[in-house]
């Protein structure tokens, strides 16, 4: 297996919650994931439309827009053999009433629009992520 960084994001509504975000920052150590850089702050507009611009046309973009710069988000680079399919396992389905139990979503999101945490779904995109938020940081394992 191939030790891979990946980034994580805790959104506002969780964000805001210390004790939520310990508890999840707790299930990531326990996955076995080391935590490379991490930083609380809230996300600019132009940032955001910059992560997700994958979304931009789409109905629910705007929303989702205003809704991540509301607030402070936790955002983490993290790393371990096989992460980005590890922590899309332990973060659980998009929308958290789908999602397995025990998985991040299904315990703190609410819906699919306040899932709790934002998890990167690829290589490509761990790689585009990690440089936007944490530019100095390498997106690879050195």
């Amino acid at each position: 297996m191939v030790v891979e960084r990946t980034f994580f994001m805790i959104k506002p509504e969780v964000a805001s919650d210390k004790k939520a975000v310990e508890e999840i920052k707790r299930m990531v150590a326990d996955a076995g994931f080391r935590i490379i850089a991490e930083k609380t702050t809230t996300m600019k507009k132009e940032v955001a439309e910059k992560h997700y611009a994958v979304h931009k046309g789409k109905p629910f973009y705007e929303e989702l827009i205003e809704y991540i710069t509301s607030g402070p988000v936790v955002m983490f680079v993290l790393e371990k053999e096989n992460a980005i399919a590890d922590l899309r396992k332990l973060v659980g389905a998009t929308d958290p009433r789908k999602a397995e139990p025990n998985t991040i979503r299904n315990i703190f999101g609410t819906d699919v629009g306040h899932n709790a945490v934002h998890a990167s779904d690829g290589p490509e995109t761990a790689e585009f992520e990690i440089k936007l938020h944490f530019p100095k940081v390498s997106p690879k394992v050195e």
